[in-house]
């Protein structure tokens, strides 16, 4: 069994975050134009598409490219899931001023009245 590098594990965290950062900003950009769009359903499947199959190839070059190791794929998925968490905490909510809040404030007895 070889031993992996440092300099390898590295490569694939910085990879994964990379994939993640593709992911995670296609999901926010989507999202962002998707609302506005005439065919709102075109954009979320087409751009789901796209950044999956960008994700799994990303992956496999990784895993490719280095050698097949779980210790290489685990730090990309490290890297993938660090750009989760600073997307979420990163960017803005689309959309946060433009959506309305409903009111939940109806009372049971204005539901129980007839017509």
């Amino acid at each position: 069994m070889s031993e992996i590098s440092n300099q390898a594990l590295m490569l694939g965290l910085v990879a994964g975050f990379l994939l993640g950062v593709i992911f995670f900003g296609g999901l926010w950009c989507t999202v962002r134009n998707a609302v506005a769009a005439r065919r709102p359903a075109l954009w979320f499947i087409g751009s789901m598409m796209l950044r999956i199959s960008i994700v799994t190839w990303g992956f496999y070059l990784l895993l490719d490219l280095l050698g097949s190791s779980w210790k290489i794929l685990l730090a990309g998925l490290l890297g993938f899931f660090i750009a989760r968490l600073a997307a979420t905490r990163l960017l803005p909510v689309p959309l946060s001023n433009a959506v309305p809040i409903a009111e939940t404030s109806v009372e049971k007895a204005e539901l129980d009245q007839p017509g």
